[in-house]
């Protein structure tokens, strides 16, 4: 069966002269993906030490580097693919020397292996799924997107060091991609919100470095490769009951 292609609007977000232009346009002005710091803190604060380095991935115009500077982490570095952004948050953030912004691809970091013990991203990874019109089904040039930068990921992670991951995709989306044995990384998840009950939640994942994944969160990660099962024929037509063949003269 044909794939759908998803709107060629969602295309735009995988294009870097789209965010050149935005980030031409405003400059360093923050502007939060999922919220600001305050939304997620205590559950990223209990992943953090003072002393860690910290890479964050795709930063934006996120004031997320800076609030974190300001609480005490002072050795982050930021990356984005987008030069117009670093220029601007480097501009923006001058005063702040611990905070370090470079142009990179995340599928291809310029770091050593080992380099960082977090490694930060709020709303990075969903890019690489705007192209999707199924996430029951991902096609296997996403997938394999996905992977490229979650090997890079855990390459320059120290062990025991952790991977933070903030999205609104759902657990049974998105942990199949985290839970690949060869990333050599534990998993596990929380649901974050305002509390507000009409208000969507959002999910923060933590993978730890040098930390084996559960069992269930091994069998989910090994299906992300197994094809999908065959649709299911459809249930052959019953005869109509005689006591109801009055229904079939009825001209609806």
């Amino acid at each position: 069966m044909e794939r759908r292609r998803a709107p060629a609007a969602n295309r735009r977000y995988r294009q870097r002269r789209f965010w050149d232009a935005l980030y031409r346009q405003e400059g360093a002005e923050p502007r939060e993906w999922l919220g600001g710091l305050s939304r997620f803190l205590p559950e990223l604060e209990a992943e953090l030490r003072p002393g860690d380095r910290i890479l964050v991935l795709g930063c934006g115009n996120s004031a997320l580097s800076h609030d974190l500077h300001e609480l005490g982490y002072t050795d982050v570095t930021s990356i984005d693919f987008s030069p117009a952004c670093i220029a601007a948050m480097r501009a923006r953030y001058a005063r702040c020397p611990g905070l370090r912004w470079a142009v990179m691809d995340i599928r291809a970091l310029a770091f050593p292996d080992a380099t960082f013990d977090v490694v930060l991203e709020k709303g990075t990874l969903d890019v690489l799924m705007v192209d999707e019109t199924d996430p029951w089904d991902v096609s296997p040039q996403a997938a394999a997107a996905m992977h490229r930068v979650l090997a890079e990921v855990s390459r320059v992670l120290r062990p025991g060091g952790c991977f933070i991951s903030i999205t609104f995709a759902q657990p049974h989306f998105r942990k199949p991609h985290y839970a690949q044995e060869a990333f050599g990384w534990s998993l596990r998840h929380a649901a974050c919100g305002d509390g507000d009950a009409g208000a969507f939640h959002y999910f923060l994942y933590v993978m730890r470095k040098g930390q084996p994944l559960d069992p269930p969160d091994l069998a989910l990660g090994r299906r992300l490769h197994q094809p999908p099962p065959p649709p299911a024929p459809p249930p052959p037509l019953a005869p109509p009951d005689d006591d109801e063949d009055y229904l079939l003269a009825i001209q609806l």
